[in-house]
């Protein structure tokens, strides 16, 4: 009977074991023909089955291993992550070709699990299609109305900086981190558009939804954020970071959704206050059309966008602005003479003053491109077959435009990886602009802000040269390094504000 039992339970041992290589190799086959390369994909690293090169790459620096890539499978080439297969586009000529010239079949957004979840591809930088092209259309005409890239938002800009610059003098050239106050210096400019009031610099509840947006910019491009996308309906039970990532997400909605419900509490069509008002006028307006996309979950999905690329791009180039100016105290002399030549010490800066001031302006553009803050912009995504060099790109693959292919191109650049305004200036000393600068993307989902983020700059960074001297504090020296997330922001640090007014 014993030698039964034994009989008996080898044979499940067995057969268990079995069964469970069967499984392995039949998950390995699946994955194998499920993502085998089509005719005339281009080239890429090996990639480890079920997970692709997810594990290859250093996540702390994913757009430094796509450069090295590029080096070696040349400007266009693919990757896999997880389950999704991806096409890398480096170098000017490229991504020009991918984004302009043929930017109508890569205008789409790619499948992203986990901004899905938050968004579900509302609003209009992560839609596509019809959606996209109506909301897009929308945000445009409402945010010229409300001053993008004319004058009459200038004032609002200086407002705002008159309100940070009191807030530094506290500080008497004592150290302070700048970070929470550049931050929301930046953010109130695009309240003052989106909701028509501004939020005082002690808000707590204001202050925590800064914090917010950093922390999740940061897990957006972690390893979990990847885990997420490629095995979503795993990712979606299990505890970590990425769970923190939603629920930030969702109280950044929530607050704006008791922003939109205040609106309608006092809402007059004839006299829109800001874009939300006008917003649900249009929703008002075209509730009729069928083939309108204006409601409330698509409001709110703009205005997370506007409010999130409107204040995150711009106060990290502000960050990285203090800090280069730290690093070169001799630059930042240099643009304090122009600005002391041109403007003045009492005047305000005005955007008119900018072609005035070629040394500040190269000064302000070669801190954007060496800083490269969105470094591998926004993933698109093929809408139809696509041609690109001597390759065959499916519809419905993941583009990703690798910005710093670009922007730290030796073949672009006489010297990339260092500091230089003279990068955009001529021997006469005139501001010269460049092809290879696209520190906002290219084509039709080029940033759309770009108006707006350049007119704060400008007048963000000039002011604070013309009323302060920044340095370090005793004995501590500026720390370049980034880190990475959606976009490259600096390492946390404190800097020493001395007011050159008397």
């Amino acid at each position: 009977m014993e030698s039964l039992y034994s009989l008996v339970g080898a044979f499940l041992e067995w057969n268990s074991k079995t069964l469970l290589l069967f499984f392995v190799v039949f998950v390995l086959t699946l994955d194998y023909f499920k993502n085998r390369k089509p005719a005339g994909f281009p080239p890429g690293p090996k990639g480890l089955p079920i997970v692709g090169n997810i594990f290859s790459v250093d996540q702390n620096r994913f757009h430094e291993s796509l450069t090295k890539f590029a080096g070696k499978y040349g400007n266009v080439y693919s990757i896999r992550m997880g389950q999704t297969w991806m096409v890398v586009l480096n170098g000017l000529e490229v991504l020009k070709e991918g984004l302009i010239t043929q930017g109508d079949n890569m205008v789409d957004r790619p499948d992203i699990p986990l901004l899905d979840d938050v968004l579900h591809q509302r609003g209009v930088v992560f839609s596509s299609g019809h959606t996209w092209k109506q909301q897009r259309r929308f945000c445009l005409s409402t945010l010229r109305h409300f001053g993008f890239g004319k004058k009459s938002l200038e004032q609002v800009i200086l407002d705002e900086m008159t309100h940070c610059a009191a807030y530094f003098k506290e500080y008497k050239g004592a150290p302070f981190n700048p970070q929470p106050i550049v931050v929301n210096s930046v953010a109130n400019v695009i309240c003052s558009i989106v909701f028509a009031h501004r939020f005082e610099y002690n808000d707590e509840k204001f202050i925590n939804l800064m914090d917010m947006f950093d922390k999740a910019f940061q897990i957006e491009e972690s390893i979990w954020s990847k885990l997420y996308n490629s095995f979503p309906e795993v990712m979606r039970l299990l505890p970590g970071p990425h769970q923190t990532f939603l629920q930030m997400w969702s109280n950044v909605k929530d607050f704006i959704r008791e922003e939109m419900n205040e609106h309608k509490k006092t809402l007059d069509p004839s006299e829109p206050r800001d874009f939300i008002d006008c917003y649900l006028n249009e929703i008002e307006k075209t509730k009729e059309q069928s083939d309108s996309t204006f409601n409330e979950d698509n409001l709110i999905g703009c205005v997370f966008d506007l409010f999130a690329a409107g204040t995150e791009t711009t106060s990290t180039t502000m960050r990285w602005a203090l800090l280069y100016m730290v690093k070169y105290p001799e630059i930042q002399e240099k643009v304090q003479a122009e600005i002391d030549r041109v403007i003045g010490q009492y005047r305000q800066p005005s955007c008119d003053d900018r072609t005035k001031m070629p040394y500040t302006n190269a000064v302000i553009h070669e801190i954007q491109r060496i800083s490269n803050i969105v470094p591998l912009s926004v993933a698109h995504a093929t809408n139809k077959e696509v041609q690109l060099l001597d390759y065959t790109i499916p519809k419905g693959i993941v583009i990703i435009p690798n910005l710093t292919s670009v922007l730290l191109d030796e073949n672009e650049w006489e010297t990339p990886n260092t500091f230089n305004p003279g990068h955009f200036q001529n021997k006469e000393g005139e501001f010269v602009k460049r092809a290879a600068f696209l520190p906002f993307s290219a084509g039709k989902r080029a940033c759309l802000g770009e108006n707006l983020a350049k007119m704060e700059l400008f007048l963000f960074f000039t002011s604070f040269m013309q009323q302060f001297t920044f340095s370090m504090p005793a004995g501590v020296k500026p720390v370049m390094d980034y880190r990475f997330g959606i976009t490259l922001s600096p390492q946390p640090f404190e800097i020493c504000a001395q007011s050159r007014l008397n």
